[in-house]
């Protein structure tokens, strides 16, 4: 019996550059399809930055045609202006999935980062190298925002299959042995 694969697009917003990645889901294998970065001027008209993100994210789900999409929630800092602006990139990007009929999974930046690296407060480099363990690529992303993007993606994964509760009932009993057992692909 074939698996059926699983494609998941994720998103990292922004109003100059908003990263993107998609990766393949079959049973416990994961794949890197295609990760980038929408690069924007911050000259151009926000409304017309605005508009590029909706197109681009509208591509990406053609072209892919992803099973679900997540994005990395804002972070919350000092400046107001930039939560703003943050804030109505990550809007057009959500309605650009709906209007697709996809659902909408948002995580925070801590619980990406733990979820890719197991500490929450990994830096950017410790979670491109994580992602380059887990997908099985060498190749360094031109930007940090393309595998941010792509840390959304494998955390949406690692959240919607609750990897570590996956044969043992979610009681908690034998969690890293049933994963392990699991998943020997995984264990260096």
């Amino acid at each position: 019996m074939q698996k059926t694969t699983k494609i998941i697009l994720g998103i990292d917003p922004g109003t100059v550059a908003m990263g993107f990645g998609v990766i393949a889901v079959q049973g416990n294998t994961v794949q890197l399809v295609e990760m980038g970065v929408l690069k924007l001027s911050s000259r151009q008209d926000p409304y017309e930055r605005l508009q590029k993100i909706h197109e681009k994210v509208t591509a990406l789900i053609l072209q892919n045609k992803p099973h679900c999409f997540a994005i990395e929630a804002p972070f919350f800092g000092k400046n107001v202006q930039s939560m703003l602006k943050l804030g109505r990139a990550q809007g057009v990007a959500i309605a650009a999935a709906m209007q697709a009929g996809l659902s909408v999974n948002e995580y925070s930046p801590r619980k990406i980062k733990q979820s890719v690296t197991g500490n929450g407060n990994a830096d950017k480099l410790q979670v491109m190298k994580m992602l380059q363990t887990l997908l099985h690529f060498t190749e360094a992303p031109t930007s940090y925002d393309a595998s941010d993007a792509l840390a959304v993606a494998v955390c949406h994964h690692f959240q919607e299959s609750n990897v570590l509760f996956s044969g043992s009932g979610g009681t908690g009993q034998n969690d890293w042995k049933n994963f392990v057992a699991n998943n020997p692909g995984r264990v260096k």
